[in-house]
């Protein structure tokens, strides 16, 4: 039987101001890519999201992304190397304290928003992102945006990484997503991204939305947590793999 992770972003909420259901996609994921508080989250909000994934026995991992609170990480910007690397440093640095102060472990790294997405057709710009990670933790695993430039620079790199599929994002026919203000790019109905995703890690291929397929492994689908949906696609996605005789595990396990 095949074995696949289910990941969400989450810990996004800030102070006062709360984006998500953590705590019920807490219950379905099994892998949680946590905000470092530059795109989004805060010191409390880490704290918290940490714990509960602890609880659900959740694997935690670090998000970082653009220093850019007001448009959500979702912003492109240009950085010399030495900035991302530094970028990566701090962000993963933060997550390993707040992980460390509560006994906790950080397992993985995945890049944020308009971070990951230049990174994915920009090779040199992810592997500046990631040497910054492993610079930190030589041991981390990093969640790459499969088949596309950020798994070239991991396995430049020769570190240990997992490809990662989106269960509600339309894919370009190079494994890019579909940007987000284009019609489609984002799957909100639970009742078609379920049976997708299945197809997909059956096949062992990204389908775009050409119809084309890309061969890569599948080591972990996302749900994005802030969107209204998110929690009916999670279940959507996790009830049709194990009713398609998947198994549904935290990668490394």
């Amino acid at each position: 039987m095949s074995h696949v992770d289910l990941n969400a972003d989450m810990g996004e909420s800030f102070g006062p101001w709360t984006m998500g259901d953590d705590n019920s996609l807490l219950g379905i994921i099994t892998s949680a890519n946590i905000a470092c508080g530059f795109h989004a989250g805060d010191p409390d909000v880490m704290a918290r999201t940490m714990a509960r994934a602890a609880e659900h026995g959740v694997g935690i991992g670090a998000h970082p992304g653009f220093p850019d609170l007001q448009g959500f990480g979702r912003r492109n910007m240009k950085l010399p190397a030495t900035a991302l690397r530094n970028l990566v440093r701090y962000q993963l640095g933060a997550a390993r304290g707040m992980a460390a102060a509560l006994g906790l472990r950080v397992r993985h790294l995945k890049l944020h928003g308009a971070l990951a997405n230049m990174c994915s057709v920009d090779a040199g710009m992810a592997r500046a992102c990631y040497q910054g990670a492993l610079d930190v933790d030589p041991d981390i695993i990093v969640m790459v945006l499969a088949a596309t430039r950020q798994q070239q620079a991991a396995e430049e790199l020769g570190c240990a990484w997992v490809g990662e599929i989106f269960a509600d994002r339309a894919y370009n026919d190079d494994g890019t997503l579909v940007d987000r203000s284009l019609p489609g790019a984002v799957i909100h109905d639970a009742d078609i991204a379920g049976p997708r995703i299945l197809e997909m890690v059956k096949e062992g291929a990204i389908i775009t939305e050409s119809g084309k397929r890309i061969d890569t492994p599948i080591d972990t689908i996302c749900m994005h947590g802030d969107t209204p949906e998110a929690v009916a696609i999670a279940r959507s996605v996790r009830r049709c793999l194990e009713e398609g005789g998947v198994r549904v595990g935290m990668f490394g396990d």
